[in-house]
């Protein structure tokens, strides 16, 4: 999917960008280089911010036109009041967390949404490896055990049991392999997982 600077969008950003609505107030949590949220923004004219700690994906997104914050996300997020935002997004950031539960809620806290995307653990070739004795590495994990930034990997069934605990209801799912949606069981056969949810 082109997003309209003649580059190929990534395919989990298209499924974030058609559940986003026209012209709602988005907040992108670990925005990296903004590349999201500028396609949100001129696809679908949302007015976002975006929030990082990482100093040059700060200046990266700053340079791709976003109203960018340098914050931790496990401090939380006090600045924003409750429901400020319609949509709040966390791409591909959930695994590297310490405080998911804290984390979740906050977001449906100060959105009336929220939308997370993380790598699927139950997927099919990541059991194989871990059948054969080794932590799964791959093109969507590609870190070895011992430099790896992601702390809290799960698979979708795990994600929904805390949803379920956490009273979040699950409004739409999606799970892609190599950037195509995947319908037969996805939580064996998606690599990555593509959730929205909202407080019950």
């Amino acid at each position: 999917m082109s997003n309209g600077n003649g580059h190929n969008l990534r395919a989990d950003y298209a499924v974030i960008s058609a559940w986003v609505g026209a012209g709602t107030r988005v907040l992108d949590l670990g925005c990296g280089d903004g590349t999201l949220l500028r396609h949100l923004r001129t696809d679908k004219q949302v007015f976002g911010y975006g929030i990082e700690i990482d100093d040059a994906n700060v200046l990266a997104a700053l340079a791709n036109g976003n109203n960018v914050i340098q914050s931790d996300l496990e401090r939380g997020l006090a600045a924003f009041g409750d429901a400020g935002f319609d949509c709040v997004i966390l791409s591909q950031t959930l695994q590297a967390m310490h405080h998911i539960e804290a984390v979740l809620l906050e977001m449906v806290r100060v959105g009336r949404e929220a939308i997370v995307t993380f790598p699927n653990f139950g997927y099919a070739p990541n059991r194989e490896q871990v059948a054969a004795g080794r932590m799964p590495v791959s093109k969507i994990l590609p870190f070895a055990w011992y430099n790896t930034p992601n702390i809290h990997l799960c698979t979708m069934l795990d994600f929904e049991e805390l949803c379920a605990k956490l009273e979040l209801e699950i409004l739409d799912l999606v799970a892609l392999t190599e950037g195509k949606p995947v319908a037969d069981e996805p939580n064996l056969n998606g690599e990555l997982a593509i959730y929205r949810v909202k407080r019950r």
